[in-house]
């Protein structure tokens, strides 16, 4: 088989570290290995060879029998997803020439080598959407297939695969996760030989696993490359964020230290934080220098009165369950370290009022065997007192630490939320909005003032020949006898039919329109809030039949009468910044994306 003369390697790609050559060349490093998929994602592969440069041609005169090598003409590039390490999958291959030859700005000298250069933005972000979880569960199924997610529509036509009516739950045609890919891209060679014909060769190099969202990063807002705070990783200083750019968080533990508490009513169901886990292990966590392994991670919820006196602690834990878990060589079972996946918890007061998958501060246990040593919560939630709350990820040390104790660690920010007790004005109801926001989760947001609903209608009218106005069939004979009424075929026959014809509406496109205002809303919040009209993707949640039906049919996974229904925001400004008003309010205009259906002529 044939090999490459001379050596290959790395250029240009999107994970690199400050040990690297290309650190030197560019401010910082891009050792961060959560990307956004809407950034150029250049792969760049460098092969030299004897003193070949940029501007002379591969040759094969250059063939060496002795070792079955030749110079390299095109590189092969093979773009992997390594989401399912049981079930690689090649999403793409490239085959690429070399670039166009460097040359020196004074001398005109090529550079040396050759380059390779690929750019697969589109294609990861083609493999991207979103994955909502469905309206009152704790979390999705799993990280892999997300929940509600925006991949390929299933093909339904598939229920099982044994007996002649199949199974309930189809093993075919499901899409994955619509938020989250790892990937890796290995380059393959060909090369040409000495009579000239172009073979593959058995050299190859794979770059570094790197994780895309589908995110968007900002110019006025964000460094080069995905900042690293909304990474989950092992740092024991670092406090890593949420998904979402909502001014409702902060890093300080004083619970009355906040620029601004999310509103959310008691009576919601779907409130989410989304997170993306790189890697679950948490340095030093016993503090003692020698293990920093994770036995448990949850969400921890604090309450407090108007006056921030402390009222209830427990933890949401549902989507721990996701988490992958490994037996240590020791017998323990852990949480593994490398995760690389996107995770949701809902946190919305209904569901912590209405859900016994809570968790309390007391552990179970002195000596851990199988995790998780969770106890279940029986105390109060979030009560008639509670004015606030805080969420924020603790993570607990598999073993004790030598004074006693499973050690826990907080490792995210606060995200404060106030309890909005304002009544609906029935028969005029909120609206609930969620969205895909800038940094690949998903947002949420309850607007209140002057609903207004309607709709849109445009007709298709043709010009069809008028009846005959003239001729009317009589009922009777000249001697006044009536007719036998069983001679009478149809209502229409013989004249008089003039209730068709002339103007005729072949077609009636409707759509139903709406718009709703917000409270008035300082700037940060109205910066946030913007983003929801800049989404691809907004939904306002809605009962009705249909919905209701899905919650008899199966509770489970449809455990609320409400469900998402996408909407498309139809406003073509808004302002976000008002100096001489000062707070500003958003009139949020949308119609529902599901056309009103209408019959055809």
């Amino acid at each position: 088989m044939a090999v490459i003369n001379g050596t290959a390697d790395w250029g240009f790609v999107p994970l690199d570290y400050s040990s690297s050559n290309l650190s030197e060349a560019f401010y910082g490093s891009t050792a961060n290995n959560l990307k956004s998929a809407n950034d150029p994602l250049r792969y760049q592969v460098q092969w030299f060879s004897g003193g070949i440069n940029e501007s002379q041609e591969p040759s094969a005169s250059n063939w060496d029998s002795a070792t079955s090598s030749g110079d390299v003409v095109n590189v092969i590039f093979d773009i992997i997803d390594y989401s399912d390490l049981n079930n690689l999958k090649t999403i793409a291959t490239i085959k690429k020439s070399r670039d166009i030859a460097n040359k020196r700005f004074d001398t005109q000298a090529p550079a040396s080598g050759h380059r390779f250069t690929i750019n697969i933005s589109q294609i990861i972000s083609d493999q991207l959407s979103y994955s909502l979880c469905p309206i009152n569960k704790g979390t999705w199924q799993s990280t892999m297939y997300g929940g509600m997610n925006g991949g390929l529509v299933m093909q339904d036509n598939v229920i099982g695969n044994s007996a002649g009516t199949g199974n309930p739950i189809s093993n075919y045609n499901v899409s994955k996760n619509g938020t989250y890919i790892n990937i890796r891209v290995k380059a393959t060679f060909q090369v040409i030989n000495d009579d000239g014909s172009i073979i593959d060769s058995t050299t190859n190099i794979t770059s570094e696993k790197v994780s895309y969202i589908n995110s968007v990063n900002q110019f006025e807002k964000n460094s080069l490359y995905y900042p690293s705070t909304y990474r989950m990783d092992i740092s024991a200083s670092a406090k890593n964020s949420f998904l979402s750019r909502c001014p409702n968080f902060t890093e300080n533990d004083s619970p009355l230290n906040y620029s601004f508490q999310k509103p959310i009513r008691e009576d919601e169901q779907a409130e989410y934080l989304q997170f993306f886990i790189r890697r679950a292990y948490s340095d030093d966590i016993r503090n003692d220098g020698s293990d920093d392994r994770v036995g448990n991670i949850g969400l921890y919820v604090e309450t407090f009165l108007v006056d921030g006196t402390p009222e209830n602690q427990f933890y949401m834990r549902d989507f721990e369950d996701n988490l992958t878990r490994t037996t240590s060589g020791t017998g323990y079972e852990e949480i593994d370290d490398y995760q690389e996946a996107m995770f949701v918890q809902n946190i919305s007061p209904y569901y912590m009022n209405n859900t016994s998958n809570l968790i309390g501060l007391s552990k179970s246990g002195t000596v851990i065997g199988t995790f998780p040593f969770w106890d279940a919560y029986t105390g109060n939630k979030i009560t008639s007192s509670t004015a606030y709350y805080r969420v924020s990820m603790s993570r607990f040390s598999l073993f004790t630490s030598p004074s006693g104790g499973y050690p826990e660690r907080r490792t995210s920010n606060y995200n404060y939320y106030t309890i909005d007790r304002e009544s609906a004005k029935i028969p005029y109801e909120f609206v609930r909005f969620h969205w895909l926001n800038s940094v690949g989760g998903i947002d949420s947001y309850t607007a209140k003032r002057d609903i207004v609903e309607g709709l849109t209608i445009s007709r298709d009218v043709i010009e069809r020949k008028s009846s005959d106005r003239t001729w009317y069939q009589v009922n009777s004979n000249d001697s006044g006898v009536e007719l036998d009424p069983s001679l009478y075929h149809s209502d229409t026959m013989r004249g008089g039919d003039i209730y068709k014809g002339g103007r005729e509406v072949t077609n009636v496109n409707a759509e139903r329109t709406q718009s709703v205002y917000t409270e008035p809303l300082n700037k940060d919040v109205a910066k946030w809030l913007e983003e929801m009209m800049l989404s691809p993707n907004v939904w306002i949640e809605m009962e009705t039949d249909a919905t209701k039906m899905g919650n008899t049919r199966n509770p489970y996974l449809r455990p609320s009468d409400k469900e998402y229904i996408p909407v498309v925001i139809t406003n073509s400004d808004v302002e976000s910044v008002n100096q001489e008003n000062g707070l500003v309010k958003f009139n949020i205009e949308y119609t529902l994306a599901h056309k009103v259906i209408t019959q055809r002529n």
